[in-house]
């Protein structure tokens, strides 16, 4: 299952994309492949992994740089939001 769609189960992520003004469709967790590939070949129920999702909204591009915290053995995950950075 993709990390988007997980994101997407719970509440606090959505609500975070209503606040930002940003639509579902146009984001993108980048490297999100990669990120997958790791979590399968760690054999962990649960990690932590620094990442970047990439997203539109009515002001231009803008990051979401942060903490993705997912489980594994649930099929959950959380994104800590650190910060977000307007791309030009």
């Amino acid at each position: 299952m993709k990390i988007k769609e997980l994101l997407l189960n719970g509440n606090s992520f959505s609500m975070l994309l209503k606040q930002l003004s940003m639509n579902v469709e146009d984001i993108n967790i980048k490297d999100e492949e990669l990120i997958l590939f790791g979590i399968n070949m760690r054999n962990q129920e649960t990690m932590k992994q620094n990442i970047c999702i990439e997203g539109k909204n009515k002001d231009g591009d803008v990051n979401l740089i942060g903490t993705l915290h997912y489980n594994m053995l649930n099929q959950l995950a959380v994104f800590e939001m650190q910060g977000v950075e307007k791309v030009n």
